[in-house]
């Protein structure tokens, strides 16, 4: 009788040791796939939020630049007042000594336009935004929102405007930290409208199609006044940070305008000051390219700093970055805790079967061939468990992988509550605000996974019978016949 004959026969006659081993072996199995899978199941989710977010380049003057620019126009003018190139420099004296005060206006300070267009058209680039430097404007037909603890004297008693060429990417909506309530942001080719935030809509009974008025609060001998309809409000989950001082530049008081709103109501129509620019990537795969790309623009580069702006990516995906690793530590996991089960099984196995193997060598079966056959058993009972489990491996790689995503968005709302209050997030709590909520895990079992599980199953089985038949390939067979005795 061949060795398979004998094996499948002491398969059937011990039906508790077969079972057994069938039932470690399909959880062993399961639990592998599930890991295996996890880990993939963690990359699509990354990807499917990074692709969902999208990635940027944010270009920003560069202040060491801006230092020399005024030095040498200082130089340029010499010891006495004058202004060139947007630098300005007069007389003044201070405890009766003479020396110079220096400034800049707009013009010097500003992004060019023209600048900002030239990298927008490099290729990978699919759309990008400008932002305005934040501009006090006064309140004439509404009332802003104040603090009314705190002396306003120093306070010029206005409202922040901050104008977008497209306001889906201005930073604070970027983040996730700021959201609309309702109506809708700012779009290229808007002239004259506004976004308010709840708070100032609730304190003056504000609605969308409802117009503001505002003046230059610095100019109170000739104040014009210029309208906007408000077309949409919003709200923040953490307030605004502001740099300066002053309930004019409080979260509540922000208020988005079109690109060219601010400059009007400074003052300085067709003078803006553009603070920066954001350019919007079409594929965050080819994020690096991309901006080797943009260095290539022909523009005067040491004006600018070009910052990654991927943090969104970052913020986002490391909810879920982790999870490959997670997996691999489980699948680790998984193999060292079925090697172990499988040699005390197989432990079991031969200690319960000395007469048998006794049995054998008195016959004259060599030791490789004992194990060999008690392998074939194995193998038998092994191929059915991988076989089944390979049926129910979708559904349980689909629940440990959920299970996996939702530890994930625990951790980090716990980390959230932790760092409440430090900095404006833009992870989300606000997930549903943000309009990047997880809906699904999606799990795959391919070909190759399946291999991979075969193939590890199998190398733990051959270790198992090796490791446990040990003690019979090193006792020599007449220590073997003695203890049957």
């Amino acid at each position: 009788m061949n060795c398979f004959s004998l094996a499948w026969r002491s398969v059937i006659r011990k039906p508790a040791k077969s079972t057994l081993l069938f039932l470690a072996v399909f959880i062993i199995s399961l639990l592998l796939l599930s890991g295996i899978s996890g880990g993939k199941a963690g990359i699509l989710v990354q990807d499917s939020s990074r692709q969902a977010i999208g990635a940027g380049l944010l270009l920003e003057r560069n202040m060491a630049n801006r230092r020399q620019r005024m030095d040498e126009l200082s130089k340029e003018i010499g010891d006495k007042e004058g202004s060139l190139g947007g630098y300005h420099q007069e007389k003044i004296i201070v405890s009766g000594f003479e020396s110079y005060l220096g400034w800049t206006d707009n013009f010097f300070e500003t992004l060019l336009m023209e600048d900002i267009k030239k990298i927008a058209e490099t290729e990978g680039i699919e759309d990008y935004n400008v932002t305005t430097i934040a501009t006090a404007a006064g309140p004439v037909n509404f009332t802003r929102i104040e603090d009314e603890d705190v002396d306003q004297h120093g306070d010029p008693g206005g409202v922040t405007l901050i104008g977008n060429l497209d306001m889906s990417m201005d930073s604070h909506f970027l983040s996730g930290n700021a959201y609309m309530k309702s109506g809708r942001m700012i779009e290229k080719g808007d002239r004259n409208v506004c976004v308010i935030s709840e708070e100032l809509a609730n304190k003056n009974h504000l609605e969308i199609g409802g117009r503001l008025t505002f003046c230059d609060c610095f100019n109170e001998e000739n104040p014009a006044v210029y309208e906007a309809e408000i077309i949409g409000i919003y709200q923040v989950n953490q307030p605004i940070i502001s740099y300066m001082s002053g309930d004019t530049y409080r979260s509540e008081n922000i208020i988005f305008t079109d690109l060219d709103f601010p400059e009007k109501v400074e003052g300085k129509e067709n003078d803006p000051l553009y603070e920066r620019a954001y350019f919007k990537l079409a594929d965050v795969d080819e994020y690096k390219a991309v901006k080797e790309a943009v260095k290539r623009t022909d523009i005067e580069w040491e004006r600018y700093d070009l910052i990654d702006n991927n943090g969104n990516i970052d913020v986002m995906s490391a909810n879920f970055n982790e999870l490959e690793k997670y997996s691999e530590i489980l699948t680790w996991v998984i193999s060292g805790a079925g090697l172990v089960i499988l040699i005390l099984i197989f432990l079991f196995w031969i200690k319960n079967r000395n007469k048998e193997v006794g049995i054998m060598l008195s016959m004259g079966v060599s030791k490789i061939r004992i194990l060999a056959q008690i392998l074939t058993e194995a193998l038998i009972i092994v191929v059915a468990a991988v076989l089944l489990s390979f049926l129910a491996a979708p559904k349980v790689s689909e629940l440990t992988a959920d299970y996996l995503v939702q530890q994930q968005v625990q951790n980090a709302e716990e980390q959230d509550l932790l760092d409440e209050g430090k900095v404006a997030s833009s992870d989300e709590s606000s997930d549903e605000k943000s309009g990047q909520k997880i809906q699904d895990v999606h799990t795959e079992i391919t070909s190759w996974m399946l291999v991979q599980d075969a193939l590890g199953i199998a190398g733990l089985t051959v270790i198992s019978v090796w490791m446990a038949g040990f003690a019979i390939l090193k006792k020599a067979p007449k220590d073997i016949l003695s203890e049957m005795s």
